[in-house]
């Protein structure tokens, strides 16, 4: 094996680069794919000659009957006689009616149909004064080729079989199931380096150490320090997991293998384990190297799984992993580089310091890392002075970085289509509102009738949440259709949120029913627009009393298990519930009481504040997408105020 030290000199030797690292195909093989084609070749012409051989244009193709017309006449100079076939020269051109030209021809060539008139055609020829010659047939090329084709045929398969085998069908050969698909990126792939990648800074430093070590083993060896040999990138999609491993890619000096937990597992038993040991047999001959293994959950997933028992391709796969990232032999200078958004499927042997020694956060980014994702993917886009991703990062919470870079790009599309030079702030907040809402879907038909029960329900929404202090602000109301639904409501909190108080919470439930309350209170009915509103009121309520502990009658105690799947590697049964059947009554009664508290809450707002709402839903009839500074100067306050509201008492449930 190759130590740190050989690794060091190679890199500092400008005339060295990666390339060095990759095996050169051997000299005999272009030689010999040179000779198969020249030999194809001349095969081909051969065939075509052979082909064409007998369409020569100076000769004429007659009948026999003909040939004794011309004989008769005293027209034929001399002829050659090979087997059956006759061929000669005419005292005068003649042009024939059976023969392919068009041209009076001076030689002919006919074929004796008897081989027993031979003789008397031969004293015939001698009273008309023609001069004969006798000929011995060749060997028919062609006729001969053909023979022997089937054999050379069997013989070339069976040399491709054999060399298939032997392992020289490359990655993708017939027989090469058990080698690794693993790709090394090389210098003449686009380069992405840290400076790409945007709003992971944590996660930057902790592996621009594993690079360091690359760099200068020395530097960290001196004071006993070994370097880590796995690190597993865990996070929520889109938030630059796989955008990490290229830039890892980009800014380490040492080979990197790079292949799917998918391309591991075939429909051959046993693939997967051999593909694991090719991958790393790889890497300990490149070794320093980085190998990176993209959604490692489809081969690392839980073991004793399911009813089938344990002894699957998937486990093999595992298994096999698991000895080659920690077993006997040593892999040192092999770093393994993972990433999943699954990492509570994974099997706990996998997640021990040894083998994935560092597990890496990547998060959702903050109000910081969204400006510079914007600022990355701004990069390759014109836009306008009045465009301020500090705006458009505070709008964007809970995005991942793809959103974002959606959202860039359908910014741009926005602009193109409006022929504009640049793009501008109204083509990001256009963008940001089809990405966050959906699409608006502005050639759906709707009543007079509905569009006024629609108003008054975003109006509702709208009116709870600016009077209750807890809740977030308002930042769009349209009536317009976006994505599934028939009218949004968008607030947008102030500050990032990591905890939920429960205020907090009773405020959400608190906007979540205003939509059904003002329908209520200005039509005196009930539709099913509220339906969605309902529903989600009622799943933050159970969390609260189940998962959160924030009902006083039950106390700080949760209930339930969350149920668990066997493809997701645990258990295939268990229970679901862990309470009795009082308790589930009372959970019952909590749930409900939490959202009938939040009802009346809003109820009490939306009659005190009545002529409100009619302007309110005045204003979105009118003119169908309103944003939060134009609720304020309709509802007569300042921006951010809010009056408190007291919370009236839920009325008794029966």
């Amino acid at each position: 094996m190759r130590n740190f030290n050989s690794f060091d000199k190679r890199r500092n030797d400008p005339g060295k680069g990666k390339g060095d690292n990759q095996k050169e195909p051997p000299k005999w093989r272009g030689s010999s794919r040179s000779l198969i084609f020249w030999l194809a070749l001349f095969l081909l012409m051969f065939v075509t000659w052979q082909f064409f051989a007998d369409f020569d244009q100076d000769t004429a193709e007659i009948t026999f009957s003909e040939f004794i017309l011309e004989m008769e006449a005293g027209n034929i100079s001399e002829v050659a006689f090979t087997d059956l076939d006759v061929e000669g020269k005419l005292v005068q051109a003649k042009t024939f009616s059976s023969s392919r030209s068009t041209q009076a021809s001076e030689r002919f060539r006919s074929r004796i149909p008897f081989a027993d008139i031979n003789y008397d055609l031969v004293a015939r020829l001698e009273q008309n004064n023609v001069k004969i010659v006798a000929k011995v047939k060749g060997p028919d090329l062609f006729s001969v080729f053909i023979a022997i084709a089937p054999w050379l045929l069997i013989i070339l398969v069976w040399l491709f079989f054999l060399r298939q085998m032997q392992g020289g069908g490359g990655a993708k050969g017939l027989f090469s199931f058990g080698k690794s698909k693993a790709k090394l990126l090389t210098d003449e792939r686009p380069r992405v380096t840290f400076n790409d990648v945007a709003g992971a800074d944590e996660a930057k430093e902790e592996l621009q150490e594993i690079i360091e070590f690359l760099k200068e083993p020395g530097k960290f060896q001196k004071l006993g320090g070994k370097i880590p040999k796995g690190a597993l990138l865990l996070g929520p999609p889109g938030t630059g997991k796989t955008l990490l491993a290229r830039a890892i890619a980009g800014e380490a000096e040492a080979p990197f293998f790079s292949m799917s937990g998918s391309d591991f597992v075939e429909m051959f038993v046993g693939v997967g384990a051999s593909r694991v040991r090719d991958l790393f047999e790889q890497g300990k001959k490149n070794a320093p190297c980085i190998i990176f293994i993209d959604e490692i959950d489809a081969v690392g997933r839980h073991r004793g799984a399911g009813l089938g028992g344990g002894h699957d391709e998937r486990e093999q796969t595992l298994n096999q992993l698991l000895v080659e990232m920690d077993g006997f032999e040593s892999n040192e200078g092999v770093i393994l580089i993972a990433a999943t958004n699954r990492p509570d499927v994974l099997d706990p042997a996998l997640l021990r310091p040894g083998r994935f020694d560092r597990q890496i956060v990547v998060g959702s980014p903050d109000v910081k890392g969204r400006e510079g994702i914007l600022a990355v993917h701004s990069r390759k886009v014109k836009t306008a002075e009045d465009v301020d991703l500090a705006i458009l990062a505070r709008g964007t919470p809970g995005m991942s970085g793809a959103d974002l870079a959606n959202l860039v790009n359908e910014a741009a599309l926005l602009a193109s289509r409006k022929s504009r030079e640049a793009v501008t702030m109204d083509d990001f907040e256009e963008a940001k509102d089809k990405v966050m809402m959906g699409s608006a879907r502005r050639s759906l038909v709707i009543t007079d009738s509905e569009k006024k029960i629609l108003a008054y329900h975003e109006a509702g929404h709208t009116l709870v949440s600016k009077f209750l202090p807890m809740a977030d602000p308002i930042h769009k109301v349209t009536i317009i259709p976006r994505g599934l639904a028939l009218g949004v409501t968008q607030s947008l909190p102030v500050d990032e949120r990591h905890t939920y108080p429960k205020d907090y919470l009773m405020a959400q439930l608190g906007v979540f029913m205003g939509g059904r309350v003002a329908e209520i209170l200005v039509f005196d009915q009930l539709d099913t627009g509220a339906g969605n509103d309902l529903e989600r009121a009622t799943k933050l309520a159970r969390k609260m009393v189940c998962n959160w502990g924030m009902s006083e009658k039950l106390g700080p105690v949760t209930f339930g298990k969350t149920d668990e799947h066997p493809f997701l590697g645990r258990e295939l049964q268990q229970r679901s519930r862990d309470y009795s059947e009082s308790t589930a009554v009372l959970i019952d009664h909590e749930v409900r009481s939490f959202v009938e508290e939040a009802e009346a809450t809003a109820t009490t707002i939306l009659k005190e504040n009545l002529e409100t709402l009619h302007k309110l839903a005045a204003a979105l009839l009118e003119r169908e997408v309103i944003d939060g500074h134009d609720v304020d100067v309709i509802i007569g306050r300042s921006p951010g105020d809010k009056a408190p509201v007291e919370h009236p008492e839920p009325s008794p449930s029966e």
